[in-house]
């Protein structure tokens, strides 16, 4: 490594790609920066920017989990990091001998780093992919933690108001923020005191998304009686969709081929999103009712023998009677991995009906197409509030069939009404069209992502 000056990212591997793609937007319009990426994920999963000269990948080595480690996923994406410390300060350290590190760039599960970086007096910022109102949440926490007293956010059954977003319902908060005297729940608290004191936050997010809650940020209304922060928006950033010879291309994308244009709905739930048997048939039968056309990655319910995502669900089993037969002059059903950037890119498409994850909204808005939301786990609830009440992207889909899940109708009632000729579903896709002119204004030279860019670069090398 030369002198330059660097930029560390300090990724988990739940936000490794992001920030892979955060590197590289950083290099394309600042070559001058070395930015280095710093993971316990293995070295291929950094093929992306391989050939990038002013970005490196440096894997470091994790720790031995203690056997009595929590189960929970969110507190282990806390805690893995936490206990990692020790060889966070070794690379820091090794890379400080030969480079001057002008700024430490963490993501949010990655929040116990900053007491490395702060021990070596390294400038550190915090880097949310969950977007503004996202982050206007969290800096506002510690506010929320005061106001409801010794209550417990899970149990308050109100809304609650933020500023820059619209009213969210308690239950609707990740469900690591519900009740205080879980570790989660510490750990979400902490991150949102530490990042009040950063040197600043980078966010994937752009301005005509978020508007409003970049607004209430810079006006100090989440950080009440302290300085906020500088924040950056830097995006959408999002994967691009690369040409693909006829021979590399997945199936699904020639039937498209032959599909109208906007006539087909995708629905795709991430690499978590199972359901229940139940509430498959649900979906099938609302996709059938609806009339339209669909592509659905299918996947085995939670708790079966065949529950990973490299096993191939059995149809006739988990699907209605005859569905597949029925439908398949309209539907293409996906039993594996599914290209959904290259889904969403095809002119057929003309819905996503999506589980909310930041990554998969930023895609639909980059090639304009519209939403309905069906959150599982996580933040996606509060996504989806997001979606619907502000950004004006996404429909809802209302959880009032039994057992709380999502009746048949409600999907034929959402489907027909995204794709049809209702008024709803012509204003959305009139904004979703709006905002990907927008994103694809805001990565271009002197957009506002780019002038953000410019303004971290700069602030950086002031340090």
């Amino acid at each position: 490594m030369d002198n330059n000056t660097v930029i560390i990212l300090y990724a988990s591997a739940e936000h490794l790609n992001s920030m892979l793609i955060l590197a590289e937007f950083i290099s394309k319009h600042h070559p001058e920066i070395h930015v280095t990426i710093l993971s316990s994920a293995p070295t291929s999963a950094a093929a992306s920017i391989s050939t990038v000269p002013s970005i490196s990948y440096r894997r470091i080595p994790t720790v031995d989990l203690p056997p009595n480690l929590t189960k929970d996923p969110v507190e282990l994406f806390f805690e893995i990091p936490r206990l990692n410390n020790p060889n966070l300060l070794t690379a820091l350290k090794e890379i400080s001998t030969q480079s001057k590190i002008k700024a430490f760039v963490i993501d949010f599960f990655c929040n116990s780093a900053l007491q490395v970086s702060t021990s070596l007096n390294i400038p550190t910022y915090f880097y949310v992919s969950g977007g503004g109102c996202a982050l206007s949440v969290f800096l506002y926490f510690p506010t929320i933690d005061e106001d409801i007293g010794d209550k417990n956010l899970g149990e308050l059954r109100d809304f609650v108001q933020v500023p820059g977003c619209p009213p969210i319902y308690s239950s609707d908060f990740p469900k690591g923020m519900f009740y205080r005297e879980s570790k989660t729940y510490k750990h979400f608290l902490d991150t949102a005191r530490n990042m009040r004191k950063s040197s600043g936050i980078v966010v994937n997010s752009f301005d005509a998304l978020e508007c409003r809650a970049k607004e209430a940020m810079s006006n100090g209304l989440c950080v009440p009686r302290s300085p906020t922060p500088p924040v950056y928006f830097l995006g959408p950033l999002t994967a691009d969709v690369g040409p693909n010879g006829d021979a590399a291309r997945h199936e699904c994308l020639t039937w498209l081929d032959s599909r109208p244009s906007k006539s087909v709905v995708l629905l795709c739930f991430g690499r978590r999103g199972l359901f229940s048997a139940k509430q498959l048939k649900e979906i099938a039968t609302g996709l059938e009712r609806s009339g339209h056309g669909f592509i659905w990655s299918v996947r085995n319910p939670p708790g079966t023998d065949n529950g990973s995502l490299g096993d191939e669900p059995d149809l006739k089993a988990l699907l209605p009677q005859g569905f597949v037969e029925r439908t398949k002059d309209r539907g293409f059903i996906i039993k594996s991995w599914a290209p959904q950037r290259e889904i969403l890119s095809h002119g057929s498409i003309g819905g996503f009906v999506t589980h909310c994850g930041r990554s998969s909204v930023l895609e639909a808005l980059s090639f304009g197409v519209p939403m309905i939301g069906f959150p599982m786990y996580a933040e996606q609830r509060m996504n989806r509030v997001f979606m619907v009440e502000e950004m004006k992207v996404a429909l809802p889909l209302d959880e009032g069939g039994e057992d709380g899940g999502v009746a048949a109708s409600e999907v034929e009632k959402r489907v027909r009404e995204l794709l049809g000729s209702s008024a709803i579903g012509r204003d959305l896709r009139q904004r979703v069209e709006e905002l990907k002119i927008s994103a694809e204004a805001a990565v271009r030279k002197n957009g506002s992502s780019v002038l953000a860019l410019g303004r971290l670069v700069e602030d950086v090398t002031k340090n």
